[in-house]
């Protein structure tokens, strides 16, 4: 059996080591981000809310080719396709995404949609405000996703446009 006053004072030591560390930490600089106050920063690395992109003509990347719904391993892409004609040009390709809808209610980030993609047409942003109280606010649409037009690119053509002036 171990002598009384050795614990007491091993005990008493293992509580001075563990309140020295401590004490040595509350005076070192503080490492938090000032967030809402200032914007975070992030790796490049960071996956955020996805990113749907056009290239330099204005066109949209995606071709409707489901491979990112494929390799989706918590199956939250949704997409449905139709082909594109001389009147409705909207990608480069046969076809395009006339929905595209992406769960965040599923969604876990793993980035396998994003390396799935052929046309680098999803990619990860730098969006991490995604909170809702409704989720139905969760699931994003093409046009929630999709990059603006770049400036002095000509905006995909749609045939249900009706020009102005004409009935």
């Amino acid at each position: 059996m171990a002598n009384p006053i050795e614990e007491i004072l091993g005990t008493a030591a293992a509580i001075a080591k563990g309140m020295g560390i401590t004490f040595k930490e509350m005076m070192g600089p503080t490492v938090t981000d000032d967030y809402p106050d200032a914007p975070p920063k992030f790796e490049e690395r960071f996956r955020g809310v996805h990113v749907l992109q056009r290239d330099v003509n204005g066109m949209e990347k995606c071709v409707a080719c489901f491979l990112c719904a494929a390799a989706c391993p918590s199956n939250c892409i949704y997409i449905e396709a139709a082909e594109n004609t001389d009147k409705i040009r909207m990608s480069g390709g046969e076809r395009y995404a006339k929905v595209y809808n992406i769960d965040y209610n599923r969604c876990i980030f793993c980035g396998y949609c994003v390396e799935a993609c052929p046309t680098d047409a999803i990619t990860h942003g730098h969006g991490f405000e995604a909170a809702s109280y409704n989720t139905s606010t969760l699931v994003k649409r093409k046009e929630d996703m999709l990059v603006p037009v770049p400036p002095g690119a000509k905006p995909p053509s749609m045939a249900d446009e009706v020009p102005a002036g004409a009935h």
